[in-house]
C-alpha cells in the first residue's frame, strides 16, 4: 500500500527542485495523487473497507487544499501541474 523510497524519490525529482524536495506543493500534490489512485484501486476491491475510505477522503481534502492555496498563488504554475497529473480541475 505505501510508496518506496525510490518512488517518493521519483515524484520528487519530476515534480520539486530535487529528488529530496518533499516541501514544495507541487512535489506534496503529486505525492498525494499517487496514493490517492493506489488507495481508490484498493476500494475497488475492498468495499467495505470503511477505514480506507476515511483515510482517502482526507487526503482527497488536503489535495484540495494544496491546489486551491497554488491556485491563488501561481495560476500558471497550477494549470501545469493539473494538466501533469491528469487531474479533473
Amino acid at each position: 500500500m505505501s510508496l518506496s523510497s525510490k518512488e517518493k524519490e521519483g515524484i520528487f525529482k519530476k515534480f520539486g527542485n530535487d529528488n529530496k524536495d518533499s516541501g514544495s506543493v507541487y512535489s506534496q500534490v503529486a505525492l498525494f495523487t499517487k496514493k490517492i489512485s493506489e488507495l481508490t484501486a484498493h476500494l475497488k476491491e475492498n468495499r467495505k473497507d470503511f477505514g480506507t475510505q476515511r483515510s482517502l477522503q482526507l487526503m482527497v481534502g488536503k489535495r484540495r487544499n494544496l491546489l486551491d492555496y497554488l491556485q491563488a498563488k501561481d495560476i500558471i504554475k497550477y494549470r501545469e501541474l493539473v494538466k501533469d497529473l491528469g487531474l479533473r480541475r
